[in-house]
């Protein structure tokens, strides 16, 4: 079904009461990070993190009034689930949302807060939404697919409204893509208002599901493979959006996942808000290199949930310091016998380095009893630093193992 500029100012209109407009202020370190003028739409300050509370209200606000005292059901992985539950308690309709098994603790403990039927269900997507499909048809429920609906996506392009009115001159939007309702309606409403802006959209090269059908030229079912982007695990883009978007985007880009741990790190760190893995894809294509034609120009970045589990990001923000040679994992073998350790020790302290954690194996250390293997986990400024140390430990007679 076509989703026009029409349709996307009527739901504007239709959620201003329940939708708060985001911040889109520019980053003075991702700029200069980036090379490029970057901006960040901060819609994970929506109240349940997410942008998909654009569509979720404009959808429940478009049900007939039968249907809306029935009450609505949808699978999720998280996001959704929640714009749906939330709104969903706000107007009085009831919510269920079917949950595949990797979708993020704190996602579903919210859910449940919010007022919703949680059901956990299934491996994948697909599993979820066959399960949910069962409770249409037993309980006359109304399935609100998260991003193949055409309210949902008009809905979701509503922030392309907002962000083309606080940076008027922008040059390009970068969105991620899972099952491409965002993209589409950004696309929809950012290529009628401004033709000549970039809108590229950026995949985790774990869940390519849009490239994919780009290949295929349709929508075609991918494998399924983890990703810290639990929010673009779509093994399937949605058959609608992909028409509606396909046309319009300038480019589509995988970013890999040490990319996107980087990239939540750089938030963390930079801009002082924690982002999600699929929020963060955008801004690791630009870290990759990825899109070197973006360097000098206004860019603005989809920033389109918050919404991880403290658990995964303290895992990710260690993956990130990995990824950005401030954290080092070093074999070294050492004199087992008084002072072996020391002297080790004085090598990485002058070095600047300092030492996290460190375990000896002696099981493995080879024939030689009066030596030991070290395993030490070191802090270091950046790539180079860990290089700097590796050499002097070299020079100081402490080969390190590769």
């Amino acid at each position: 079904m076509p989703v026009t500029l029409a349709d996307i100012r009527a739901a504007a209109r239709r959620i201003r009461s329940g939708i708060p407009v985001t911040p889109c202020p520019e980053s003075i370190p991702l700029s200069d990070l980036t090379g490029a003028q970057v901006f960040c739409k901060l819609d994970n300050f929506q109240r349940t993190g997410s942008f998909k509370e654009r569509g979720a209200r404009n959808a429940l606000l478009r049900l007939p009034a039968a249907q809306r005292s029935r009450g609505v059901i949808a699978a999720s992985a998280g996001n959704h689930a929640l714009g749906l539950a939330y709104h969903g308690q706000l107007l009085g309709i009831p919510v269920t949302v079917v949950m595949p098994d990797y979708a993020p603790l704190i996602k579903v403990a919210t859910c449940e807060k919010l007022g919703a039927r949680v059901l956990v269900e299934g491996v994948d997507f697909a599993a979820a939404r066959a399960a949910a499909d069962v409770l249409v048809e037993r309980e006359g429920l109304a399935y609100v697919h998260g991003f193949d609906d055409p309210d949902i996506i008009a809905g979701q392009g509503t922030m392309a409204l907002e962000i083309l009115r606080q940076v008027p001159d922008a040059d390009a939007i970068v969105a991620p893509i899972g099952g491409a309702g965002l993209i589409a309606g950004l696309a929809i409403a950012a290529k009628a208002l401004k033709p000549d802006i970039q809108v590229i959209g950026v995949e985790s090269k774990a869940t390519a599901s849009f490239s994919a059908a780009l290949k295929n030229d349709g929508p075609i079912t991918i494998p399924r493979r983890a990703t810290l982007a639990d929010g673009l695990a779509v093994l399937r883009v949605g058959a609608n959006a992909f028409e509606l978007a396909r046309p319009l985007l300038d480019q589509v880009v995988a970013v890999s996942e040490e990319w996107i741990a980087l990239a939540i790190l750089r938030y963390l760190e930079l801009e002082k808000t924690i982002v999600e893995g699929a929020a963060a894809a955008p801004l690791g294509a630009l870290l990759a290199g990825q899109l070197p034609e973006l360097q000098g120009k206004r860019v603005v970045l989809a920033v389109c949930g918050g919404n991880i589990d403290p658990t995964t990001l303290s895992r990710v923000i260690e993956r990130g310091l990995v990824a950005d040679g401030r954290l080092g994992r070093l074999t070294v073998t050492i004199s087992d016998r008084p002072g072996g350790l020391e002297a080790l020790s004085r090598v990485i302290a002058k070095a600047g380095a300092s030492v996290r954690d460190i375990a000896h194996d002696r099981a493995f250390s080879g024939p030689d009893v009066s030596e030991v293997r070290a395993v030490c986990t070191v802090e270091t400024r950046d790539a180079a630093h860990l290089k700097d140390l590796r050499r002097a430990l070299k020079k100081a007679g402490f080969p390190v193992a590769k």
